[in-house]
């Protein structure tokens, strides 16, 4: 496996598979793997010749007082793991080298999206995203790139930036991965003590929730996110910061579901934020979360 700090070696040496007729897969990261980074890794192995797994924490996507300095990291680990997946470039810049002095340009998918969800509160977080995601892009030029399922939002809006700039690849989303007990995975779980880390199964309970009461007939959102609410509330260390039900595509509020939704929701868990979410079709309403 091959280490790349360099964006123009980065550059060269996509240009030169491009070349040689074989196909590149990007999974972009900000480190701390897990196994639901370690799944789009084997999906984008199973799917492309040459693997490019980018590992950058994006300091643009960060607000001024959230976690930009503690967030988990741990290269050396990230690498080995990498290695055993067989990944064939490790893409790891500076920061300096993604934001030269003086860069000023960013990338904006638009309030309509960008503003529900996760940005009510984090008003400036996906222009750090759609900024750094469009100059991976650029910098591996992959026939594909791979996102988790657990950040949604993020995932429709990446398309959404895809579809409107005309970027010449697919984006391929994976599914949610969790611990046995249902917990998402998140390299930011690392953060939650053992009794929060006990209380935060209250996000993937109160989506059981939800999805039972999809399955018995109910399909008024007021309802659904009401229960759900009442459900996370009864965990002492729990604070919503929103629950909600949407279109998947669009990411408008729906009342009433039909026959596709996204089901979202974020958590304070002591100080930790969690996500998830369950992205509800027809063919699933019957499953398990």
């Amino acid at each position: 496996m091959e280490r790349i700090t360099e964006i123009n070696a980065m550059n060269q040496r996509a240009e030169m598979v491009r070349r040689q007729g074989r196909t590149i897969g990007l999974v972009p990261t900000m480190g701390f793997l897990h196994q639901g980074h370690l799944s789009l890794v084997r999906m984008a192995k199973a799917a492309c010749d040459f693997v490019v797994v980018s590992i950058f924490v994006n300091p643009t996507q960060f607000a001024p007082g959230e976690d930009l300095e503690d967030y988990p990291r741990d290269l050396e680990r990230d690498e080995a793991l990498l290695k055993a997946e067989g990944v064939d470039v490790v893409f790891f810049p500076s920061p300096l080298a993604m934001y030269p002095q003086g860069s000023s340009t960013t990338v904006s998918v638009g309030e309509e999206m960008t503003r529900r969800l996760c940005g009510q509160s984090r008003p400036t977080h996906f222009n750090g995203v759609t900024t750094v995601v469009a100059k991976l892009f650029h910098m591996v030029k992959p026939h594909q790139a791979f996102f988790g399922q657990k950040d949604a939002q993020q995932l429709s809006i990446v398309r959404k930036m895809v579809r409107d700039l005309n970027f010449d690849l697919e984006v391929v989303s994976g599914p949610i991965v969790r611990e046995e007990d249902g917990l998402a995975l998140s390299s930011r779980n690392v953060y939650l003590s053992e009794a929060e880390r006990r209380e935060a199964l209250v996000l993937s309970r109160s989506l059981a929730f939800a999805r039972e009461m999809v399955a018995k007939g109910t399909r008024d959102s007021e309802e659904i996110i009401l229960g759900m609410r009442s459900l996370v509330e009864k965990a002492a260390s729990a604070r919503v910061d929103y629950i909600a039900i949407v279109d998947p595509v669009d990411l408008k509020p729906l009342e009433r579901i039909e026959e596709t939704a996204l089901v979202a929701l974020a958590v304070y868990v002591g100080k930790t934020r969690l996500i998830d979410n369950w992205l509800m079709e027809e063919k699933n309403v019957a499953h398990h979360v």
